[in-house]
């Protein structure tokens, strides 16, 4: 079995919040986490993105998730394609690279709180 294929295995939850996720250098709109499994994100974005590319993330919190209001992380994307049911909107998955131990724990609330279960 291939590591990518044991990644997909990972448990992903359709997100009921939809956060913003931004550029943490610029703080321009990336798009909207759509799912989140606790090693990556999905997230709804109004143009596609290259796939293999790093990203600075930013995901604003709310209190209920942590005691700081943003969460910094990086994420390379690893997939991209056009929304089925959007038209003009893209699905772009991103493998989130090793967090600290708080940021893991807020990440895991996210999953916990924020997540619904979804079919892979």
């Amino acid at each position: 079995m291939s590591l990518d294929s044991e990644r997909r295995k990972q448990k992903r939850r359709k997100c009921a919040y939809y956060m913003q996720v931004v550029d943490a250098n610029t703080l321009q709109l990336i798009g909207y986490l759509s799912d989140i499994s606790l090693i990556g994100i999905k997230v709804d974005t109004g143009k596609p993105l290259p796939v293999n590319t790093n990203f600075k993330m930013r995901i604003d919190l709310t209190t209920d998730l942590a005691n700081k209001t943003y969460l910094i992380f990086n994420g390379r994307s690893r997939w991209c394609e056009a929304d089925k049911f959007e038209p003009n909107s893209f699905n772009v998955g991103f493998e989130v690279d090793i967090l600290s131990r708080e940021d893991t724990a807020i990440f895991q609330r996210m999953y916990n709180q924020y997540g619904m279960d979804i079919r892979q």
